[in-house]
């Protein structure tokens, strides 16, 4: 991996995080490292080599990814039959989603810097295992940040969309697009990030339990950059304010399937 893919990708996941940390980092090309040891119970550890991963693509893994991964674990049993957000950052971040969705059962499974390669190694065990009566779904952003090519992020969300399907066939799905991000410690390219969430959307054609939520235009200003009250100052994560507005966006899509 070169220095500055290296840095791109580093870079971002501790932004995501505030801080850095022990990690394993990997480029599209499937260089790894070897992961962090887990416990005998608890979640399956993440792979140490790269061909032991699902999907294409970027893979992180940070030490306090497998924290995330125990305490969802511990919750397993509590959390069955939830709406469960699924996702990195822009979902771990909504630390007021119970009383967002109030009546909503809700189980978060957002970890912060993780790619849409982790998301899906995880998916069965962090989401499908809980026998979710809806999913919604927001990932893709850290694929950005590490360069990956956009069509590697759409096979990765359509193999989710895929293992629910088959895993609890009708299962509600609320497909949202990545919302509009200017952080110049970790700059994209946004027409990528257009074309991405174009991919997306288009995910949900042929699936009749599928909803897209387009949470760009509910969060960008019409110069194209996010909008200042619903981003942090970092203008890459959501504010108090931008989850309010998610949730707007979001709370007729789950009443149109008698979600809550």
């Amino acid at each position: 991996m070169s220095r500055l893919a290296f840095t791109l990708i580093f870079g971002f996941a501790a932004l995501l995080t505030g801080g850095a940390g022990s990690a394993q980092v990997t480029d599209a090309n499937n260089t790894a490292a070897s992961a962090p040891a887990q416990a005998i119970s608890g979640p399956t550890p993440f792979p140490k080599d790269a061909k032991d991963w699902p999907g294409k693509g970027a893979i992180r893994v940070f030490g306090y990814m497998n924290d995330f991964r125990r305490n969802f674990w511990r919750e397993r049993e509590r959390k069955q039959g939830s709406v469960v957000f699924a996702g990195d950052s822009l979902v771990g971040g909504w630390r007021t989603l119970a009383q967002d969705l109030p009546g909503v059962p809700v189980a978060n499974r957002g970890i912060g810097g993780e790619p849409t390669r982790g998301l899906l190694f995880r998916f069965k065990e962090d989401v499908l295992d809980l026998h979710p009566q809806a999913i919604v779904l927001l990932t893709g952003s850290n694929d950005l940040s590490a360069q990956q090519d956009i069509q590697q992020t759409r096979s990765n969300i359509a193999e989710m969309l895929d293992m629910a399907e088959a895993a609890s066939p009708g299962v509600p799905i609320v497909l949202c697009t990545l919302p509009p991000r200017d952080n110049p410690k970790s700059p994209i390219d946004p027409n990528k990030l257009i074309e991405l969430n174009k991919l997306i959307a288009s995910l949900a054609q042929g699936r009749s339990h599928v909803a897209v939520l387009d949470l760009y235009p509910l969060l960008v200003d019409p110069d194209g950059l996010p909008h200042a009250e619903y981003f942090a100052a970092d203008r890459g994560h959501l504010s108090p304010a931008g989850f309010k507005r998610f949730r707007d966006g979001l709370a007729p899509v789950l009443k149109r399937f008698n979600v809550g």
